[in-house]
């Protein structure tokens, strides 16, 4: 009978896929093990489903996402590694990451034994993939969620899409930094998918005023502000490399265009419009890319007290994207900041 027990057990716990874990408690808040303390570097990687424990309702590894077995995933979380190991940034933000086993998996294979993992978990169950943060610099404070919600169509919309209800952000985090008696707010997100959609434009600008409402709330408290992740959208302002412009107002939002409370900059405008293209959207379904299938949605948003301390800004194209590859569908923008 025990054994009949156990082996049910062992059935239901394999088929729903294993239980994740997630890190967003800090311990020894606000300890600092870069080497140059004078230098902020900072990495934003969409990093394509970093999954290695089975999640079922996604089916990844398998074939609901790009890596078809624990194997092909285990390869893709060594070719991230590599790149990073490039760059040696302090802190690095992630998106499309399961969970902290991951986080740790990938800290394991990084050049440096200074970092630590965090993340809290999402509300994204169709997907089941979560914002985490790997970093050489401990927050002050542990990681929060921000669970607010905001009706759409917003006021002044030019969507076009004929529905309402609300909206939230089902995959962020917000962390709290203290570097050299600058208070700093890092709000680390994921945007709903497909800039081109009209039902995901009045979707995406209403998580873009719950983003407003948070940023709003640290100008408040004289915080510098870090946006950071992937949004999904184009800023209308800081073309890409197809020139490409966004159908919702998300990232105007976010910038404090829709307020007088606040500025934030994009430091993609310090990149040479050539080479503004974070992502590969393979639009022919053909699996080898085009110039004209590269796009910028991954951004970094920054106060000017920040803005302006800022050293370089790049974004890395060391892989080409073809449905062979290892590394991501995305690549990573690199940010150094004097502080």
């Amino acid at each position: 009978m025990v054994g009949l027990i156990r082996s049910l057990v062992l059935c239901c716990f394999f088929s729903l896929g294993i239980s994740e874990t997630y890190c967003p408690i800090v311990n020894n808040k606000g300890d600092d093990r870069r080497e140059n303390k004078n230098n902020l570097r900072i990495m934003q990687y969409n990093v394509e489903w970093l999954f290695l424990d089975y999640y079922k309702a996604a089916d990844c590894p398998g074939d609901g996402c790009t890596w078809k077995n624990e194997s092909h995933a285990k390869e893709h979380l060594q070719e991230v590694a590599n790149v990073i190991n490039k760059f040696s940034p302090d802190i690095i933000n992630l998106c499309e990451v399961e969970g902290c086993d991951e986080l740790n998996s990938l800290k394991d294979n990084l050049n440096s034994n200074t970092y630590e993992s965090f993340m809290i978990k999402g509300s994204d169950t169709a997907t089941g993939q979560n914002v985490g943060m790997i970093s050489k610099i401990n927050p002050i404070s542990d990681l929060y969620r921000n669970n607010n919600r905001y009706d759409y169509p917003i006021e002044g919309t030019k969507c076009t899409y004929d529905g309402s209800g609300t909206e939230g952000i089902s995959k962020h985090f917000i962390s709290e930094f203290d570097l050299n008696d600058i208070n700093i707010v890092m709000i680390s997100l994921h945007l709903l998918a497909f800039p081109s959609r009209q039902d995901r434009c009045i979707e995406r600008e209403a998580q873009s005023k719950v983003v407003e409402e948070i940023i709003l709330s640290y100008i408040e408290r004289n915080y510098e502000i870090i946006v950071i992740g992937d949004f999904n959208d184009y800023d209308p302002n800081i073309l890409d490399l197809n020139n490409d412009v966004p159908i919702s107002q998300a990232i105007n939002i976010i910038k404090g265009n829709d307020n007088d409370k606040f500025t934030l900059y994009n430091v993609n405008e310090l990149v040479e419009q050539k080479y503004r293209y974070s992502n590969w959207w393979d639009k022919n379904n053909n699996c080898y890319s085009t110039s004209d299938e590269l796009v910028l949605i991954d951004h970094i948003f920054l106060s000017k007290g920040l803005y302006d301390k800022i050293s370089n800004v790049s974004i890395y194209h060391g892989y080409y994207e073809d449905c062979e590859k290892i590394d991501s569908d995305h690549f990573p923008i690199i940010l150094d900041i004097s502080i």
